[in-house]
């Protein structure tokens, strides 16, 4: 699971390894899975996780549940972010679903005491839900602090169409990560020009 986004709600609308011509295959197969990417999102950390997926180990038809209602939020919460890719209005009935999922995350938060301040925590590490709350609510904090001068982008890579916040500095960025999908174009484009360049040979 690469992240790659450059925000918890864009990485994890990528946890679907393609989304243009083709989609998938999904990298949330399990609870576990689940566990894992929240864990490398910094959404929960070691003991949640344990404990999670205990819970999970217990109850394995409400994990599975859970998951289900993961994946719902994701998809709703990818055409909300597309939608800012392309300029457009967030789509209705996806806009409906992040605002269930954030009414049902912020009984789940609450003040506590942090040194001489007060935070903001969670209080529902036991509850199978728990990741889906927490990225409801990054996913509220992201669109609500939308700027002029945020940029999120679609990889033009083929086979990927992954998100991600465009940080360079002429806002030119194409590719999800430079490593792979630019990596890969790169190669295309070369192999494109060594066959364009051996056609007239090849009729001689």
């Amino acid at each position: 699971m690469r992240m790659v986004g450059g925000h918890a709600c864009l990485d994890f609308v990528n946890t679907v390894d393609a989304r243009r011509d083709v989609w998938g295959p999904d990298l949330l197969q399990t609870y576990a899975d689940l566990v894992v990417w929240a864990g490398r999102a910094d959404l929960i950390d070691v003991d949640e996780a344990r404990a999670l997926l205990a819970e999970a180990s217990a109850r394995p038809l409400l994990a599975e549940a859970a998951l289900e209602k993961a994946k719902i939020l994701r998809e709703a919460v990818y055409a909300a972010l597309q939608a800012e890719a392309a300029g457009a209005r967030v789509p209705d009935d996806a806009l409906q679903i992040v605002r269930d999922a954030v009414a049902l995350a912020l009984p789940k938060r609450s003040l506590f005491p942090s040194g001489d301040r007060l935070a903001w925590q969670w209080t529902d590490a036991a509850s199978l839900n728990t990741i889906g709350h927490r990225v409801a609510f990054e996913t509220a904090e992201f669109l609500v602090s939308r700027n002029d001068r945020r940029r999120v982008r679609e990889c033009t890579g083929p086979n990927c169409g992954w998100l991600f916040i465009d940080t360079s500095r002429g806002g030119r960025r194409r590719w999800c990560s430079d490593e792979s999908c630019g990596r890969r174009s790169r190669v295309r484009r070369f192999r494109a020009k060594a066959a364009g360049n051996m056609a007239p040979n090849s009729k001689n």
